[in-house]
């Protein structure tokens, strides 16, 4: 779960509820992809920060096995970055940042992985924070096309997202918009804050897919800024990356 594991995650997370693209699509799409666009756009403003409880499921290509993980997500704007919180409780580890830093807790291991932030997203990974922070743009990196026209059985509009350059760490993302959540955007005032995405499927080169769900969301609640900090218990082993 940590590491490379760890970066799809964050991509796929900070993907979702940080989209702002435009791309061509049949014109009979147009309108209605417009505004599952601007729903996730108007979802994503109107929100400081974020509590949800998640469940994972990751299938490894090369082990032909499906590994399963759950736990509470915390994220929170500041400045012109974000912070964030995610504690595991399957496998039990939790994974911190404070806009600067990363820490990697492992109990189990008695051990706590420190990165900084900006380094551990270079490369490969920098579109991952890019949307971390806010500060990205993927107009030109992206194709999108809404699979249907109507919501699925859950009542849920997908989109695709294909990079239009190769990148290691995302060959597509699949996300759920609820149509809820559309028509909640497509008023002309927004009243109540929300997020607006139910799941995400994220896709690697290697054939490797990670899919996260939402659930019991709560947007702008009361999160302080000390969350998002981590200090070692003692006996636990530092290490720095």
């Amino acid at each position: 779960m940590v590491g490379s594991g760890f970066q799809k995650w964050v991509t796929a997370l900070f993907l979702a509820i940080l989209l702002m693209l435009h791309s061509p699509v049949p014109a009979a799409q147009q309108a209605l992809l417009l505004d599952i666009l601007s729903a996730v756009k108007t979802g994503y403003a109107s929100m400081e920060n974020l509590h949800a409880e998640f469940s994972q499921r990751t299938y490894v290509a090369a082990l032909k096995r499906e590994e399963k993980g759950r736990g509470e997500v915390f994220l929170k704007k500041q400045g012109g970055t974000a912070m964030f919180r995610f504690n595991y409780t399957r496998p039990k580890q939790q994974i911190i940042s404070n806009g600067r830093n990363v820490w990697y807790y492992l109990p189990e291991n008695r051990q706590v992985i420190i990165s900084d932030t900006a380094k551990l997203f270079s490369g490969g990974n920098g579109m991952a924070l890019s949307y971390l922070t806010g500060l990205g743009n993927l107009s030109d990196d992206f194709t999108i096309r809404l699979s249907s026209e109507s919501p699925d059985k859950k009542g849920n509009y997908l989109l695709e997202l294909i990079p239009k350059k190769q990148n290691n760490s995302v060959a597509k993302l699949h996300l759920s918009v609820p149509a809820e959540a559309v028509e909640k955007a497509r008023g002309s005032k927004v009243t109540e804050a929300f997020f607006p995405i139910a799941s995400s499927v994220l896709y690697d080169q290697m054939g490797n897919r990670t899919t996260i769900e939402y659930s019991k969301i709560k947007v702008n609640g009361k999160l302080a800024n000390e969350k998002f900090h981590f200090k070692a218990p003692s006996g636990v082993e530092v290490i720095n990356q």
